[in-house]
């Protein structure tokens, strides 16, 4: 850029020499112009020179005796220096310009990093591995190789959260003593920006990474340390404020999920009991009365056998209620374990229909079922699941009105749909459709029951990675729909020898 400038110079002497200028300010502008331009592009230390090139030919090309460095007229000597002051003096304040201009977009850009950086946080709501998805952010909005979120275990060392493509090991020992400092008194430096507590490490393999404490409050609670660029003691303090803010979020959380963990097994305990309590009672006092019957000697034996039978059908009842509360209880505490095995869409809606067989006896039930492929899932999951939503069905639809269900293989694995022509769904309910224990205001109307098995289907699917869900088929009825991921493969047919 020196050359450059003076090729400028020169140029500017060879222009003023061609076209004869001989009057001295004109001379002295024109070069005043040169160290102008060079000192808002340049250095300060490019401007002097320039300067100082720019003043020698002024004196020597164009200040009497001409051709030579000595000045005759001492006013001459007065023009110069001032010149040379001016010069200087201008390339001083452009580049202290431009070094407040740069400043300014530093620091627009750094604020530009934490806001995206504090909206990457806000935006974070998984609570396993938020921290170290925090240390990711931090890597990627200011372009450091080396991030770590270091926090204090309970044993007595030390977790910590890697977020660049590096991963320093840094001792453990820096780690105590660095912490150690931090918790001392707190101190702001207004001319760094920055609390105290900063430090300089090193680590196994020989890199330098600086230290900032995360503090929550005034208590220093952990360690960032970065590395692979030197940051700003300010901006360093103000990204370890948003890693503490970031920590005490996924501690808030933690403690909000065990809160709403708690409240749940409160109302699943509540509303186990109040099904018990109802749906217990009902058929345990229709199997005393029958069994009742049964002991009347004048009883006749057509009506014995009535009452046989009505007992057995309670019986029935009391059986799948007990095993809904044992589906339930595995669903909650995270116990179901699929099988995978080989089955065709035929053979679970089969195994469905067996398992929901005596609500759907009352039914006409028209199945639509592909048999030629086979799906590797857990038959007989999705089977109950199913199950569930024929019992479903089986209590809203007429019995004048069959129910639909069709069963098929696509790229995304198993597909069930199970559609009935009974009053459908309510808008408003549908968000809470598979929650434990729900019933809508229709449903509690209009039959009985416990309201755990659209949720007992839903998690079998899930188990299985698998959904379901619900919409309203025009003009009056509601659809169900199954989809179960899975690998596929086309049936093996023996062939017959002739």
């Amino acid at each position: 850029m020196i050359a450059l400038g003076l090729g400028a110079v020169a140029l500017v002497t060879s222009a003023l020499g061609w076209f004869s200028v001989n009057n001295a300010a004109t001379v002295a502008l024109c070069y005043l112009l040169v160290v102008l331009f060079v000192a808002a592009s340049a250095s300060l230390v490019t401007a002097i020179v320039v300067s100082i090139a720019a003043t020698l030919a002024l004196n020597f090309f164009f200040l009497p005796p001409i051709g030579t460095l000595t000045i005759a007229d001492p006013h001459n000597w007065i023009a110069l220096v001032a010149f040379l002051i001016v010069s200087i003096v201008a390339s001083q304040l452009s580049t202290s310009a431009r070094t407040r201009a740069r400043e300014a977009l530093d620091r627009r850009i750094e604020l530009t990093r934490l806001f995206d950086l504090t909206r990457d946080i806000l935006l974070t709501t998984e609570r396993d591995g938020a921290i170290r998805a925090t240390a990711r952010h931090i890597a990627r909005r200011f372009e450091l190789p080396q991030v770590t979120i270091c926090l204090p275990s309970p044993d007595g060392g030390w977790i910590l959260h890697n977020g660049g493509e590096e991963s320093p090991q840094i001792p453990t020992a820096e780690l105590d003593r660095a912490l150690a400092s931090a918790r001392g008194a707190l101190e702001f430096d207004a001319r760094t920006r920055a609390y105290g507590g900063h430090r300089h490490i090193t680590t196994v393999s020989g890199a330098t990474l600086q230290l900032v404490p995360i503090r929550l409050g005034v208590k220093a609670t952990g360690l960032l340390a970065v590395g692979g660029r030197d940051l700003e003691a300010g901006s360093l303090d103000a990204i370890g404020g948003i890693a503490a803010i970031a920590v005490e979020r996924s501690q808030f959380l933690e403690e909000r999920r065990q809160a709403e963990l708690t409240t749940q097994r409160a109302e699943l305990s509540s509303a186990l009991l109040a099904s018990l309590g109802h749906d217990l009672r009902t058929p345990l006092t229709a199997v005393r009365v029958a069994l009742s019957n049964t002991l009347d000697p004048a009883l006749p034996d057509e009506q014995r056998k009535e009452q046989a039978g009505l007992a057995l059908g309670e019986l029935d009842r009391l059986n799948r209620l007990f095993q809904e509360i044992l589906d339930m209880a595995r669903i909650e505490t995270h116990t179901v374990q699929p099988e995978r095995q080989w089955a065709s869409p035929a053979e679970i809606v089969e195994a469905a229909m067996t398992h929901a067989g005596p609500t759907l006896s009352r039914h006409t039930v028209d199945v639509d079922a592909e048999s030629d492929t086979l799906v590797e899932s857990d038959p007989r999951l999705t089977a109950v699941a199913l199950a569930h939503l024929l019992e479903n069905a089986a209590q809203y639809a007429p019995s004048d009105r069959p129910i639909e269900v069709r069963g098929w293989v696509d790229t995304d694995g198993l597909r069930f749909t199970v559609t009935d022509q009974g009053p459908g769904l309510d808008p408003p309910e549908m968000e809470r459709l598979f929650e434990p224990f729900f019933r809508g205001v229709a449903a509690r109307r209009q039959t009985s029951g416990t309201g755990m098995g659209l949720s007992i289907t839903r998690g079998l699917l899930t188990a299985q990675n698998g959904r379901v869900w619900a919409e309203n088929v025009p003009p009056h009825g509601a659809r169900f729909s199954i989809s179960v991921p899975g690998r596929q493969r086309p049936l093996a047919r023996t062939a017959v020898p002739s």
